[in-house]
């Protein structure tokens, strides 16, 4: 999700062949009872499914009801429900923990805390004449975080609909305490009652066509995906990775992660995150944690660039070197860099930044063609330079009219081999990864969507269930396009990041990674949107999205 993880709330075929992965399709719709595990280490609190349960999440996908969709040859889209009427998720008040922001030291509030907040919290809400309850909350199936016990939460009643919960919310609050009204259908610990799917398949074998990233022409604007499929005339479109959402983070549209097309980098890796590597225009796609080093070099004087088409001295999600308050990822997140070199292609269609600082202009040789104030727009066969700080001094010191400046740009994978881009290459980036040679494998804390140290950071974005896309690859090299409907409370209601890995897995995934999310998560076939959005306002406008081609006939 490119955006704080949103608070609103809304209520509210068959196949011929079986799902991959021993996911059996099903005429009709099966509930699937599970047992919630024993917790004797917690009597006083409330047990729900054991969301880290393989077993159980297997049981859950195999009671989706399954419909195939052919859409052109080597492209199906499989569409999912679930409906379990045994599932049984009201609306609750949940006290809020303070907290502190690791990075920053400011007070905050975090949705859970650890026991002896909760037993504190509980004695004051008891003498106030209210009900708690405590609930025990696990980590999760991540690779890079602790197990056991994660924190504990603190309720207060068990409502039909929103407006009960929040009579009671009004009286929780008026005792002095920080409350969210939530559905507890969102836990991951407790099962779901309802979810919405569409995944799309796309065989190389048999597919004629291509499958690219597309920001639709213009890094430095926002398109719906449906809107930019249609216009491409795309079989199959997905949202694809975060991006700027707020003007005090950047130019709206711009992306917060690594992203290149036709071959070309347009935004900078922040750390090393997951990617979407789309090799030969889709036929040869693998998924890999990229990082990515760019220079500019005049003879032997080398400087670094930080970043490209994005604001000077702001790094959305961070991750870069000398970005303030860390270099590490931290989803959703601006950073600062005072010492800042930022390159501009010319698919940054909107006015170049202002302010101090120094742009130099070349041409499509490298070419020093100006060197002056920040502003403007970059040439049509050109691009711009812009530096602050001591890339400012370094360029006034080394770019001159005429001169030429060249730029270096490389993409290594974890291994720190070399990945070379060709024309038909595009890469999507976002986080974290969820599948690794077949098995489950969140690195969440390392990608900085969550913080083991910090529980109010990132709880809600990972382990609270949210609209997810996400993208994977089989073992015969099919690309899957996954999109999951959620914050439709009774309707569907979205994975937790584990859950998105154990589904992606379930299908038969050898790699995956999570996309963007929340009310960015859109997918459209022929052109029209097939998924029910989240946001209140529609389908949302992203930043790229991945488009699925078919084969353009010549005359």
């Amino acid at each position: 999700m490119s955006h704080a993880v949103e608070q609103a709330r809304r209520g509210s075929g068959r196949m011929k062949r079986p799902l991959w992965g021993g996911v059996a399709c099903a005429a009709a719709l099966t509930l699937v009872t599970l047992a919630p595990p024993a917790d004797a280490s917690a009597p006083t609190a409330d047990s729900g499914w054991s969301a880290s349960s393989a077993s159980s999440a297997s049981a859950v996908f195999r009671g989706i009801s399954w419909s195939t969709q052919p859409v052109a040859p080597g492209v199906e889209v499989r569409t999912g429900a679930l409906r379990d009427s045994a599932a049984a998720p009201v609306w609750s008040v949940t006290v809020q923990a303070p907290a502190v922001n690791r990075l920053t030291g400011a007070a905050t509030w975090a949705p859970l805390g650890d026991r002896a907040w909760a037993d504190g919290t509980a004695a004051r809400l008891r003498g106030a004449g209210l009900e708690p309850r405590l609930e025990r909350v696990t980590w999760d199936d991540y690779s890079d975080t602790p197990r056991g016990t994660m924190g504990w939460q603190v309720r207060v009643g068990r409502y039909a609909t929103q407006a009960e919960a929040g009579t009671t919310n009004a009286a929780v609050v008026a005792a002095g305490f920080r409350t969210a009204v939530d559905w507890t259908g969102y836990d991951g610990r407790q099962r779901p009652d309802g979810e919405n799917i569409h995944v799309a398949v796309v065989d190389p074998a048999h597919f004629a066509g291509t499958v690219g990233a597309s920001d639709g022409g213009n890094v430095a604007d926002r398109e719906n995906t449906s809107t930019v499929a249609a216009r491409l005339g795309s079989l199959v479109g997905v949202n694809g990775g975060f991006f700027i959402t707020s003007d005090a983070d950047g130019v709206q549209g711009t992306l917060a992660g690594l992203s290149a097309e036709h071959g070309r980098l347009q935004s900078m890796a922040v750390g090393s995150r997951a990617a979407l590597i789309l090799g030969d225009g889709g036929r040869r796609p693998r998924i890999a944690d990229l990082s990515t080093t760019v220079t500019v070099r005049d003879g032997s004087a080398v400087y670094g660039v930080q970043g490209i088409n994005r604001v000077p001295g702001k790094v959305r999600n961070c991750g870069r070197p000398g970005a303030v308050p860390t270099v590490e990822p931290r989803h959703d997140t601006t950073c600062t860099i005072a010492d800042d070199l930022v390159e501009f292609t010319p698919e940054f269609r909107a006015s170049l930044p202002a302010g101090a600082g120094v742009q130099v202009v070349l041409d499509a040789r490298g070419a020093v063609v100006s060197v002056g104030d920040r502003g403007g727009a970059v040439p049509d066969h050109g691009s711009v330079l812009q530096g602050i700080g001591g890339a400012a001094q370094w360029l006034t010191g080394h770019a001159r009219v005429g001169a030429r400046l060249s730029l270096r740009e490389v993409i290594r994978d974890a291994s720190r081999r070399e990945i070379r881009l060709g024309p038909d290459d595009s890469i999507v980036s976002a986080a974290p990864t969820l599948v690794e040679d077949g098995r489950v494998h969140i690195d969440a804390a390392t990608e900085g969507t969550l913080d083991p140290r910090d529980l109010s950071f990132g709880f809600a974005w990972s382990n609270v269930r949210q609209p997810r896309t996400l993208a994977g690859i089989d073992r015969r090299g099919r690309l899957l396009l996954v999109t999951v409907d959620g914050r439709q409370p009774g309707v569907s209601e979205g994975f937790t990041l584990a859950e998105a890995a154990r589904f992606m897995r379930s299908l038969g995934a050898v790699q995956a990674l999570n996309l963007d999310g929340g009310g960015s998560s859109a997918m459209a076939v022929d052109g029209k949107l097939v998924n029910v959005t989240s946001d209140a306002t529609g389908e949302r406008a992203v930043g790229d999205t991945i488009q699925v081609l078919p084969r353009r006939r010549t005359s």
